[in-house]
Parts: structure tokens; sequence; C-alpha cells
């Protein structure tokens, strides 16, 4: 599922109505290291990237709140799957991406249900017939 799609501003889309601006995501690159020997130990490939949550303008004070209290006050995804730093690029702003739209993610309140009359009844006819089975399995006083 690709979330992260850059914008022609370079902002980074994360849901209909939220886009983070380019200038508010840091990007680092380093070494991905790993075996690949000479290419892996000297191409700056991988990609981290990382948002500040607690300095954003762009999300509202509910969203800012929501989001450090359950990723914390940075967020950030790195990638080193690719041998091309643009495809790492790609990779770890989409990571970053699903991070923070799965930390601003708000479950339904659930609605207490009761159980059917059926099930009642089901239930009641199943104790009973444990019951019965556990009553065959004692010993006979004589």
């Amino acid at each position: 599922m690709s979330v992260a799609k850059s914008n022609d501003d370079g902002s980074l889309h994360i849901r209909a109505r939220l886009s983070i601006p380019a200038a508010e995501v840091r990007l680092r690159v380093t070494t991905s290291g790993g075996p690949g020997g000479q290419h892996a130990n000297r191409s700056q490939t991988k990609v981290i990237a990382t948002f500040d949550v607690a300095a954003s303008s762009t999300l509202s004070e509910a969203n800012r709140e929501l989001l450090v209290s359950r990723v914390g006050r940075e967020v950030s995804a790195s990638s080193h799957r690719f041998r091309s730093q643009s495809a790492n690029r790609v990779a770890a702003l989409d990571a970053l991406a699903q991070k923070i739209s799965r930390g601003l993610l708000r479950q339904a309140p659930r609605r207490a249900t009761r159980p059917t009359r059926a099930s009642q009844v089901r239930r009641v006819d199943e104790k009973r017939a444990r019951s019965r089975v556990k009553l065959s399995r004692r010993q006979v006083d004589d």
C-alpha cells in the first residue's frame, strides 16, 4: 500500500486533507552497511526521513498531541533495500507517511451490544449438555 506521494511543491501527502511540506521533513543519507563489499561501504544509499512532530506547524493541536502520545516527538523511517538513493528516498518517505497515518488513525468507539435471545439459549443448552457429560463420568455410589 503506497501512501506517500510527492506533490508538485515537494510536500508529503499523508491523507486526503493532510500534506506535510518538504521543509518539515529532514532527509539524511548514509552508507547502508551490510553485505555488498565496496559498493555498500562507499555509496551513500541509505535514506533516513525524520519528521519533528512537536515543531510541526502543519498539524492541528489535537493531531499533534495524538501523534506525540502514540509515536513520540519525532517520527523517523529509513530504507536501504535498494541500490539507488532515489529509490530508497521514495521508500523512506512512504514508510514515514504510513507511520504518521497509523499514528493519526482514530478508532471508532465501541457500541455496547447485548447478546441475542437465541445465543443466550444456545449457551445455556451447551452448559446443560456439558453438565450431563460430566455427571455421567462420576463414580456411582453403592
